[in-house]
């Protein structure tokens, strides 16, 4: 008897893999289909119900790079890459091109399932549930409607690009985003890719929100990736 409604695709060539992530997804009760080539998954994704995909990157037939450029022209599934490629430019690539998040192999069930509830709850939050105008983790908070931010119920003052900064990472709870990313939406599509400005917006950001900015308890840094706002 599955436990979710939620059906996700396994997206895997190497079978031992893919019958591992079934296993967990079987485990959670997860009701799951599975792919082992660029063409099936698309084939997949035209003829079920899928709410999740999980996507490996090295597939025989086309590279899931493109497999996530090809959904992304009609679709905004939630795409999580589970790939061997760990270098920090093809995470930054994946996530960029439009995936949701970016798991490295070897990865444990716990994290998978966590990744997954991440992007469940965005899903629900898209399909007719607006997002609620104050958002919050641990004792920080965001009055989307007034552009309020509160640290312990306290109203805390954060200059306009602050706001903005954390705003984003507050829309995006839980989900990875890359510099250059939060660059085109903090600064702007003209700014460029210097990330030196943002590296002092979120030092100074942090100095007012984190109990000890030299070890951030909200806004974690994904090295060589971006950032994320952590989702409790």
């Amino acid at each position: 008897m599955t436990k979710h409604e939620e059906t996700i695709l396994i997206v895997e060539d190497d079978a031992q893999i893919r019958n591992y992530i079934a296993y967990i997804l079987k485990q959670e009760g997860f009701p799951y289909l599975t792919a082992g080539t660029a063409q099936g998954a698309m084939s997949t994704l035209v003829s079920q119900r899928v709410d999740v995909m999980i996507l490996d990157l090295g597939l025989p037939d086309f590279d899931g790079m493109e497999v996530i450029a090809k959904v992304r022209e009609w679709s905004e599934l939630p795409i999580i890459v589970v790939s061997a490629r760990d270098q920090d430019r093809e995470k930054a690539a994946a996530l960029d091109a439009g995936a949701d998040d970016y798991l490295s192999k070897p990865f444990s069930a716990t994290e998978l399932l966590a990744r997954i509830r991440v992007l469940i709850r965005h899903l629900y939050k898209s399909r007719g549930n607006p997002v609620q105008p104050i958002l919050s983790v641990g004792d920080l908070s965001i009055d989307l409607g007034k552009r309020q931010v509160y640290l312990k119920a306290e109203p805390l003052h954060v200059t306009p690009m602050e706001y903005n900064l954390l705003s984003l990472l507050f829309k995006n709870m839980g989900k990875v985003l890359t510099t250059q990313y939060i660059i085109k939406e903090v600064y702007g599509v003209g700014y460029g890719t210097d990330t030196q400005a943002l590296r002092a917006l979120m030092a100074g950001l942090r100095r007012k929100i984190e109990p000890v900015p030299a070890k951030p308890r909200y806004i974690l840094t994904e090295i060589g990736v971006g950032y994320r706002l952590v989702d409790e």
